[in-house]
C-alpha cells in the first residue's frame, strides 16, 4: 500500500464513526436529496474549482460568473427585481453576521453622534447567529418572547421598534420549532419607523418559493430590505454556501470591507473571509444550473409530502404532539400534556431511544422566556426529500420508541445543578474553568461523546443552570473533543 492510500485508508476509518451522511438517518446537519447524480454532479464541479481563490474574481473571473448567476437565481427565486443584489457567503452564519453589520454601519453612518448601542430585534427563536452577531458587532440584542408553540404575535415586536433599532429580523421558517414569523405585518411596521427588515431564510430559503398556500414572505412583502439563503441546506451543495440578498445597491456596498491604507495589494472583501474556497460555489452553481425551479419543484413536492406523512404518524401516537402548526421541512415533537403525565412520551428519551432503531433525531432544551413563559424542550427533525423512501420506516420507529419511553419521567438532572450552585458557579457571573468543566461534564455522562450518546441528562442540565454555567460547559465539550492528547 502506497503512502497515499495509507492516508485515504486512515480517513476512511475515522470517517466511520461519523453518523451517517446520507439516507435520512439524522434528522438534522445534513440535507440529502436522494439522488446520487447531484452528489456526482457535485463532486465534478468542487474538483474543477479547487485551486481557484475566491479572493480576486478580477483573476479569476469564472468565479464572478458562478456568483452572478446563482445571485440572479436566488432573487428570482424570491421576487426580488433588478434593485436587488447580493453576494455569495460562506454559509448561513455568515450570511446572518453580514445582514447585523451591514444595518448597524448604516445606523451608525446616520446617527454619528449617537450615544446609545444600537438594537438588534428578534424573537427568542431566532438562529443563534443574530446572537453571535449582536456581540462580535456591539449591538444590544433585543429577544421578543413567544408562544410556548413558538408562534410570534405581530404586536409583541413592533411594539418595540424605535429609532434605535438597526435591524429587526424575522424568520422563514424558525428552525427550532417550523414556524415562519408574521414577515409582512413585521415589515411594513419596521418601514414605516423607517427601520431596515432581515428575513432569514437560510433554512427554508430553497424550500418556501416551492411550498404550497404560503401568504408573501421574501421580496414581494414591502419593508423586507434583505434575506438569506443557504444553498448548502435546501439547494443541495456541500457545505458551505449561502446568499445574502440586498434591496438596493447602497445597503449591500455597506456590507463591503474595502483598504488601500497599507503596501500590499488593494483589499476588497464582499465578505468576512478573504481567501474563499471555490469548491462549495462551483458546486452549488452546478445543481442550480442542472434542476432549475422545476427540479426543485419536484424535490420541495418530496418534502410537502414527507412532512404530512410524519404529522399523521405523530397524531397516530400517545403522548406524543408535534409542536404548533410547522411551516416547511422543520418539526418539532413535544410531550402531549392534555394527557396524564403516565401517558406522556418525552422528546428526549424517545430521541435517544429512538437511536437503536437506526435514526437520529436533535435535542433541543426548553428555555424560560423574559416574560416567564416557557417554550418546551422538544426533539427536531429536519425533513429532506430521501425521507419519502423511508417514511414509513421512520413513522414506524417512532411509534416503536415511544412505547418503549412512554410514561418515563424527563431525565432529571436537579441534583447536579444544585451541587453546582452549591459550589458557587452561577453567583456572581462565576463559571467553571476548564478543569472543572470536564469534570462536571463526566459527572453527566457527557465525557465521551459519540454519534450514539444518550442526551437526555445534558440536555436536562442545560435548561436548568444559568446560561452562562451551561455555556462554559458546552465550550469545555466541544474544545476536547479536537484537543491533542
Amino acid at each position: 500500500m502506497t503512502d497515499a492510500a495509507r492516508v485515504l485508508e486512515r480517513l476512511r476509518m475515522l470517517r466511520a464513526a461519523d453518523a451517517p451522511t446520507h439516507g435520512g438517518r439524522v434528522l438534522s446537519y445534513v440535507y440529502d436529496s436522494g439522488r446520487d447524480d447531484l452528489d456526482e454532479l457535485a463532486d465534478a464541479a468542487a474538483t474543477l474549482a479547487r485551486p481557484l481563490n475566491g479572493l480576486d474574481p478580477t483573476v479569476f473571473p469564472s468565479i464572478a460568473a458562478m456568483e452572478r448567476d446563482l445571485i440572479g437565481f436566488a432573487r428570482r427565486m424570491l421576487h426580488g427585481g433588478r434593485s436587488v443584489v447580493g453576494s455569495v457567503t460562506s454559509g448561513g452564519t455568515e450570511s446572518c453576521l453580514l445582514a447585523v453589520k451591514t444595518a448597524r454601519d448604516l445606523w451608525r453612518a446616520q446617527r454619528p453622534d449617537a450615544a446609545t448601542r444600537p438594537r438588534l430585534l428578534t424573537s427568542t427563536t431566532v438562529h443563534a447567529a443574530f446572537q453571535k452577531a449582536a456581540l462580535l458587532f456591539d449591538l444590544e440584542w433585543d429577544p421578543v418572547p413567544v408562544a410556548p408553540d413558538g408562534t410570534l404575535r405581530p404586536a409583541d415586536i413592533t411594539d418595540r421598534l424605535g429609532d434605535d433599532v438597526a435591524l429587526v429580523v424575522v424568520s422563514a421558517p424558525t428552525y427550532p420549532t417550523g414556524a415562519l414569523d408574521p414577515v409582512a405585518a413585521v415589515a411594513a411596521a419596521a418601514a414605516d419607523r423607517h427601520v431596515p427588515c432581515h428575513v432569514d431564510a437560510c433554512f427554508g430559503g430553497l424550500v418556501l418559493p416551492w411550498w404550497p398556500g404560503l401568504q408573501p414572505w421574501d421580496f414581494r412583502v414591502r419593508g423586507v430590505t434583505s434575506i438569506s439563503a443557504d444553498l448548502h441546506k435546501f439547494g443541495y451543495a456541500p457545505k458551505g454556501v449561502s446568499v445574502l440578498l440586498h434591496r438596493g445597491r447602497r445597503r449591500h456596498r455597506a456590507q463591503f470591507f474595502a483598504t488601500t491604507r497599507w503596501p500590499g495589494y488593494p483589499v476588497v472583501n464582499p465578505t468576512l473571509l478573504g481567501s474563499r474556497s471555490a469548491s462549495p460555489l462551483a458546486a452549488a452553481w452546478a445543481i442550480v444550473q442542472h434542476l432549475g425551479p422545476d427540479g426543485y419543484s419536484e424535490l420541495t413536492s418530496a418534502i410537502v409530502r414527507v412532512a404530512g406523512e410524519i404529522r399523521r404518524g405523530v397524531d397516530g401516537i400517545p403522548g406524543l404532539r408535534v409542536m404548533g402548526d410547522p411551516v416547511g421541512p422543520a418539526i418539532a415533537l413535544v410531550a402531549d400534556e392534555s394527557v396524564p403525565a403516565g401517558a406522556r412520551v418525552d422528546p428526549h428519551r424517545l430521541a435517544d431511544a429512538l437511536v437503536a432503531y437506526g435514526w437520529k433525531i436533535q435535542h433541543q432544551p426548553g428555555l424560560v422566556q423574559a416574560d416567564g413563559v416557557r417554550v418546551p424542550h422538544s426533539a427536531h427533525l429536519t425533513l429532506t426529500p430521501v425521507h419519502e423512501q423511508g417514511v414509513v420506516e421512520l413513522t414506524a420507529a417512532l411509534a416503536a420508541a415511544s412505547d418503549e419511553v412512554r410514561g418515563m419521567p424527563r431525565a432529571d438532572a436537579r441534583m447536579l445543578a444544585a451541587a453546582l450552585r452549591a459550589l458557587g458557579y452561577g453567583e456572581g457571573g462565576r463559571v467553571p474553568g476548564p478543569k472543572a468543566a470536564w469534570r462536571l461534564l463526566r459527572l453527566a455522562g457527557a465525557g465521551k461523546v459519540s454519534p450514539n450518546q444518550p442526551m437526555a441528562l445534558l440536555m436536562s442540565l442545560i435548561e436548568l443552570l444559568p446560561p452562562p454555567v451551561a455555556e462554559a460547559l458546552l465550550t469545555e465539550l466541544l474544545a476536547r473533543m479536537s484537543e491533542p492528547g
